[in-house]
């Protein structure tokens, strides 16, 4: 650790040596201690700015009746069942998703049914060829019609980086992705080719910083769609949320404030609205353990009187 040191480096060891013992991979670069052991893996690209966008969806169910009913077997197969109703259409949509994994071989298997008559099926293996690689096969299949689809997975994840490429059969177009993270600090980039075309089907780039309390994220899509969200953690109740988008040669500006209060250990209450006028409001409460009610609402402030209003009501029982 002190070869080559300087004086600098030698203070730091005398000052803080019992805590720099007491970490597995640590060295000091400019005359400050890097603790290696503390890095955390950036998030994939797709969960970068997650925290906002929670804020913003979860805890609400506009226009739906829903129920899922999530079962675990003695022998570890995991069942979770959805069902839904749309309050203006009266369609129902359901599905059946089963889940077993073997984790002395780092093996796992979804298979999911919907109602749309769609069959599918996951094989994925992590952590097995190397520490933190996970492949995966995804397929499906529509008996009515006979398609079939299959999108072979790849991701890498480690400190400071997070990796991610998956080739859909149908194109074929390759999907990767990429974040690279350093003392709360991301940066990403996403993109899609189409092989037949030869041509870049999106091009994606991501700025942001995350500390406990505290995540910024900023994107660019493809050049032209521009957005960012703030999070925050303004104490152990409350939670807030900040969303802005616009469009290159437009003037409308998207923007948008969420929040969500836990009035008590089993009970929270959320609200958003939006530039449009757009005003919803949620409440979950916690029954007993494993039985968790949702209530939601949105009210369209522009046109209050007129109506058009939607509820929502979410059942979700674990056993």
């Amino acid at each position: 650790l002190l070869a080559n040191g300087s004086a600098t480096k030698y203070k730091l060891w005398v000052a803080n040596k019992e805590a720099i013992l007491s970490m597995p991979f640590v060295f000091i670069f400019k005359n400050r201690i890097v603790n290696l052991s503390a890095m955390a893996v950036p998030p994939s690209y797709s969960d970068l700015g997650k925290a906002a966008k929670d804020i913003f969806s979860k805890g609400y169910g506009f226009g739906i009746v829903k129920l899922d009913l999530k079962t675990k077997s003695q022998s570890g197969v995991e069942f979770n069942t959805s069902g839904s109703s749309n309050t203006d259409t009266g369609k129902a949509a359901g599905n059946l998703e089963t889940k077993y994994k073997m984790k002395e071989l780092g093996l796992s298997f979804n298979q999911k049914w919907n109602t749309d008559n769609t069959l599918a099926t996951e094989v994925t293996v992590e952590d097995q060829l190397a520490q933190g690689l996970k492949l995966a096969l995804d397929t499906s299949f529509v008996p009515n019609t006979g398609k079939k689809s299959g999108k072979l997975k790849t991701g890498y994840k480690r400190d400071f980086l997070n990796v991610g490429c998956d080739v859909d059969f149908e194109g074929p177009i390759i999907h990767a992705a990429a974040v690279v993270g350093y003392e709360g600090w991301l940066a990403g980039y996403q993109m899609a080719f189409d092989t037949a075309k030869s041509k870049l089907a999106q091009n994606n780039f991501a700025l942001g910083y995350k500390a406990g309390d505290f995540q910024l994220h900023t994107n660019v899509n493809d050049g032209t769609e521009f957005g960012g969200s703030i999070y925050q953690k303004v104490d152990d109740q409350l939670e807030t949320a900040v969303t802005l988008a616009w469009t290159a040669g437009s003037n409308n500006t998207r923007f948008g404030i969420a929040a969500k209060y836990a009035l008590d250990k089993d009970a929270s209450l959320s609200a958003k609205v939006n530039n449009a006028s757009l005003i919803g409001v949620g409440y979950t409460q916690s029954l007993r353990p494993g039985v968790k009610v949702t209530l939601s609402a949105l009210i369209d402030g522009k046109n209050f009187n007129t109506g058009g209003h939607k509820v929502g009501l979410g059942f979700e029982l674990e056993a």
